[in-house]
């Protein structure tokens, strides 16, 4: 009876699709019958790993990276390493740096060794400790020493005020290096110990709160006494390095002695001698070398002098020996003169050594399919001079004979074009190098009276009104940074030159974002002078694989060398001798080449002045520094980048200027020099790219106004003057500041109205505009030599002195 009355299933039973068990991996891998891929078998490999093997492998990982930190550690200011390299920066005038640097000499079983070419530079050795340093005092308001130092330094040591932490110059030089990239420091605050001690605590907890914004979770170091000091010393031997990408792919030397050997033709270019400790790569003689603020040279051979800063000076010969034979060992397959004199390391191969060849020598014939000869070249000439010649015609000669006639005032006419053309962009940059050039001319004849003249109170105001053309220049640019911030790209047009004329190298898109552009159309003169990359990231990458990979032959880390540099000028050797810091950066492969550096910066909020596109700017990127005049565009992901006349405060922009080719990363600063020699930080980024072909487009905007207004009609007025720049500009499409669009249907009268039609019914207070299109191109005024700085002016000590000039 149950199964009599079971329910069977009807004709209206759902019916469900069938499950697809085909697609899934498990299913993909039976039809396989084991076979897998061999890209897919590590992925598979390490999903099936369970969870112990998981944290196993994880613990491995972990391990290796703290044995590498440790590695590093240890290896930094050991006898195999290079010395521990700390820059003394002083951030306020009243921080005592005599005394701390009397404090770090003091310690306990320690060896003081004084630099031979730099005042108040010392080597500290401790042998008990294992441990050597190398201090360096950068000289206070030097912003080149101090940029120059910290791109070699492991460590940075502040030196704080008790009160105050940094004065003004102090703010702009800790600007400057967070800009540039910081390394490992320790903040040391020396004095104050005549406080009393209630104000002393109260003074360091707002010294604490005061430095959490630039140095968060920093701690400060008193130093006022030896046991401080050893505290400090174990701090900075023990912290966690920070690396700078654009020094740890480089050999670096920051140099301890240097020497000039004059050259056999001159004595103003030799040999430079410098001597110091490889730091960051392997140093090949074959590979450039740049010395910072001067420029690329070669070198001839690398030395190793004994160790000057040895831990156990009695084994010094025991270990230079050693070190000996083992590069003998590595270079026995060639240099006889090896075993002639065991102090050179290596000498230059010249079939592998670098070029210093920096440009393209550009071939004016190049795609000429043949050349005249002389003959028919001296006959052009003739028969060119002989057209030149005016002939005066008599009465009665015919249209023919008339026409070829030479007409001075056309051929004025003609110029008059071309330099409305040429000076598109450079009109504003003449007017303020011919006001710089006044200016330099009153301020010589002012110097020049006032070495026989008494300065009386009348004279002095005087000479402060001469700073009123300057202000009126700054005053000139702010309304012109304003006007373009009001009417973006807007100019009129002119009345005396036809706008077909005037314009005639723009043209008009139908869109700026999707419209193609040739990349190689148009190329100015300068483009045959650089090099390019056919793929610059897969360089790139294959070069950084190879630094990673594979050992270059050559002086080694931690190596006390001594380098030949060649065809130096003796202005390096001399401000060397000044006590400037000389640093010297191995060069990669096509480092020394020109081409077209890309720079993604941001405006410093500490500076507002306005800042027009090719000014002349002082770059300071990665390990190089140089003079240019650049563009400014947006920074986009289209193909196409519209130019900024302008450096925007609120937007990132991209610089593009001619360089010498550098590998990202680096870091890039922007320094504007002002009248008085001082330097401004401007902008702060990084280098994008190394790109010829990215396409920055100016743009200009022709505005007109409408007249009479009907449905979607209306007559225009003021764009143009004439009829033919209305038929000429006829096929560019228009659009409102409202946002309409249309285009011109015809022209009106010969006084250049026109009749357009739009897609809806114009406003009476709207307004017609027309863009025109073009490509520009940065200057050639890159300049490798940069002015020194004028001393940034503490504000603190400035004030007080002034004021006994005036008593």
């Amino acid at each position: 009876m149950a199964a009599a009355g079971a329910h069977r299933p009807g004709p209206l039973k759902q019916q469900n699709k069938a499950h697809k068990g085909g697609k899934h991996s498990g299913s993909s891998q039976r039809r396989a019958g084991g076979r897998v891929p061999v890209k897919a078998q590590p992925r598979r490999r390490l999903r099936d790993l369970n969870r112990v093997d998981r944290r196993h492998q994880a613990l491995q990982l972990r391990r290796q990276r703290k044995e590498a930190v440790l590695a590093e550690k240890r290896s930094l200011g050991s006898r195999d390493g290079p010395p521990h390299l700390v820059v003394v920066v002083v951030l306020h005038s009243r921080a005592a740096a005599r005394d701390t640097l009397r404090l770090l000499q003091s310690q306990d079983s320690a060896l003081v060794r004084a630099d031979e070419g730099r005042a108040g530079g010392f080597a500290l050795l401790c042998p008990r400790l294992k441990q050597r340093w190398h201090f360096v005092t950068a000289q206070a308001g030097d912003l080149h020493a101090v940029l120059d130092l910290a791109k070699v330094a492991d460590s940075l040591l502040f030196l704080l005020d008790p009160v105050d932490g940094w004065d003004s110059a102090g703010e702009h030089c800790l600007s400057c290096l967070f800009a540039q990239g910081l390394p490992s420091y320790a903040l040391a605050v020396p004095g104050g110990t005549d406080l009393p001690p209630k104000k002393r605590i109260d003074a360091r907890k707002k010294l604490s709160k005061s430095i959490e914004k630039r140095f968060p979770e920093a701690k400060l170091f008193p130093l006022n006494t030896e046991q401080e000091s050893s505290l400090l010393l174990r701090h900075l031997s023990s912290q966690k390095q920070r690396h700078l990408a654009f020094r740890d792919r480089r050999a670096h030397l920051l140099a301890r002695a240097a020497e000039f050997v004059p050259g056999p033709d001159s004595d103003l270019v030799g040999t430079l001698k410098v001597s110091g400790f490889v730091r960051g790569q392997t140093l090949s003689v074959n590979s450039l070398v740049h010395i910072v603020g001067h420029g690329d040279f070669q070198l001839s051979q690398v030395d190793a002098p004994p160790d000057p800063l040895s831990l156990n000076p009695r084994v010094v010969k025991g270990q230079k020996r050693s070190q000996d034979m083992e590069v003998q060992d590595d270079s026995g397959n060639g240099a006889d003169e090896m075993e002639e004199d065991v102090k050179v390391l290596m000498k230059a191969d010249p079939s592998k050594q670098e070029s210093l060849q920096a440009e393209v020598i550009p071939d004016p014939m190049e795609g000429e399919q043949t050349w005249p000869t002389e003959e028919e070249l001296q006959e052009a000439e003739d028969s060119l001079k002989a057209n030149r010649r005016v002939v005066k015609v008599p009465k009665g000669t015919s249209k023919y004979q008339a026409a070829w006639i030479v007409d001075d005032g056309e051929e004025g006419s003609e110029k008059d074009d071309d330099d409305d053309e040429d000076d598109d962009m450079d009109d504003d940059l003449m007017e303020e190098a011919v006001s710089q050039e006044g200016e330099s001319s009153e301020e010589e004849a002012g110097e020049e009276e006032s070495e026989t003249m008494t300065v009386s109170e009348c004279l002095r105001d005087e000479q402060y009104d001469e700073k009123m053309e300057e202000d009126e220049q700054m005053l000139e640019r702010y309304k012109q940074e304003r006007m373009d911030e009001m009417f973006p790209d807007e100019v009129d047009t002119p009345r005396d030159v036809p706008a077909r004329v005037r314009f005639q190298k723009y043209r008009g898109l139908k869109s700026f974002r999707t419209s193609p552009w040739d990349p190689k159309e148009n190329l100015p003169r300068d483009y045959a002078r650089i090099f390019q990359f056919q793929d610059f990231s897969r360089t790139r990458k294959n070069l950084f694989r190879q630094i990673e990979k594979e050992e270059t032959e050559g002086a080694s880390v931690g190596w006390y060398v001594t380098l030949h540099v060649c065809n130096v000028p003796v202005s390096v050797m001399e401000s060397f001798k000044e006590g400037k810091p000389l640093v010297l950066f191995s060069l990669l492969a096509h480092e020394q080449k020109m081409s077209v550096l890309n720079f993604l910066v941001r405006r410093h909020p500490g500076n507002s002045d306005p800042v027009r596109a090719k000014e002349e700017l002082i770059f300071h990127c990665g390990f190089r520094r140089f003079r240019a005049s650049p563009l400014f565009s947006q920074h986009t992901s289209a193909d196409k980048h519209k130019l900024e006349r302008f450096l925007r405060p609120d937007a990132a922009l991209v610089v593009t200027v001619y360089a010498p080719i550098t590998f990202p990363p680096a870091s890039v600063l922007l320094f504007k020099q002002r009248s008085n020699g001082m330097h401004d930080l401007i902008a702060t980024g990084s280098l994008l790219s190394v790109d010829p072909d990215r396409i920055v487009i100016k743009r200009l905007v022709l505005s007109g106004h409408p007249f009479k207004i009907f449905t979607k009609t209306a007559v225009v007025r003021y764009m143009f003057f004439n009829r033919e720049d209305v038929m000429w500009f006829k096929p560019v499409e228009l659009r409102t500041k409202w946002g309409r669009r249309g285009h011109i249907k015809e022209p009106l009268g010969t006084h250049g109205h026109m009749k357009c039609h739009f897609d809806g019914q114009l406003k009476s207070q709207d307004t017609v505009l027309l863009n025109l299109y073009k490509r520009v191109f940065p200057k050639w005024t890159y300049d490798p030599h940069v002015p020194e700085p004028v001393p940034w002016v503490r504000s603190e000590s400035v004030l007080p002195e002034q004021e006994v000039e005036m008593e």
